[in-house]
């Protein structure tokens, strides 16, 4: 059976684990991954390095617009952990992306338009070649919407906090769960009520809720999506 190349999107709440799959989807059938959460991650340390934020957490937009230009991201495939790290500037940020200083900021930084215009773009120049998975918030609806297989990715606050304790205590970092739970949802709520791009499931996405599943049947459960859909 001969595959044909398509665009994968897997949109869904933070800390649910799609980006985990989308890696591991991408990397056994040959696609390329592009991590949009990733993208305005550094977007968001950009200000942060900056001063681009007042003391409160607002986020000069004005600055930040005029200073859009001198960023410049991209991904490098790392040989060790076979998975792609990001670059801001030529500068491996990929540790400093995923701490709590910056996934507290991230959510105000994509609500603004003019940064989501400008990812946005570069995500669907990615994209022009198909065989490509790309995961974040509004994939399938936005970027993509013409993508042949989009998957929408849940699971309960709690879970989500839950794995995001565990991995910044994996990494050996300070982590308080009831500021992760939080955090969690105030990214739902923010997420899902701004003005650009809400977070929403598209009419034709696949819903995986994956509160109780582990790695190994999401990847199965994925695979089997993918072959149905590419089998075609």
């Amino acid at each position: 059976m001969s595959m044909k190349k398509i665009t994968i999107a897997i949109d869904g709440h933070s800390s649910c684990g799609k980006s985990t799959m989308a890696k591991d989807l991408a990397r056994a059938i040959g696609y390329v991954y592009v991590d949009t959460g990733a993208m305005y991650r550094a977007v968001t340390l950009f200000a942060l390095r900056n001063n681009l934020f007042t003391p409160d957490g607002e986020i000069d937009s004005e600055s930040l617009h005029a200073r859009m230009k001198e960023v410049e991201i991209s991904f490098a495939f790392n040989e060790k952990t076979g998975r792609p790290d990001t670059y801001l500037n030529g500068v491996l940020v990929e540790n400093e992306i995923r701490t709590m200083q910056v996934s507290s900021r991230v959510s105000t930084v994509s609500a603004l338009p003019f940064v989501r215009e400008a990812l946005v773009a570069q995500q669907q120049r990615m994209g022009l070649e198909k065989g490509i998975v790309m995961d974040g918030r509004d994939i399938g609806t936005v970027v993509f919407p013409d993508a042949e297989l989009k998957i929408f990715v849940t699971a309960s606050p709690e879970v989500r906090a839950q794995r995001r304790y565990d991995e910044l205590k994996a990494k050996g970092e300070e982590a308080d769960y009831a500021e992760i739970l939080d955090n969690v949802q105030r990214r739902d709520y923010l997420d899902s009520h701004r003005e650009v791009s809400p977070l929403r499931k598209a009419d034709d996405a696949l819903v995986l809720d994956n509160s109780r599943m582990t790695i190994a049947e999401q990847n199965k459960w994925l695979m089997e999506k993918y072959l149905e859909r590419a089998g075609r």
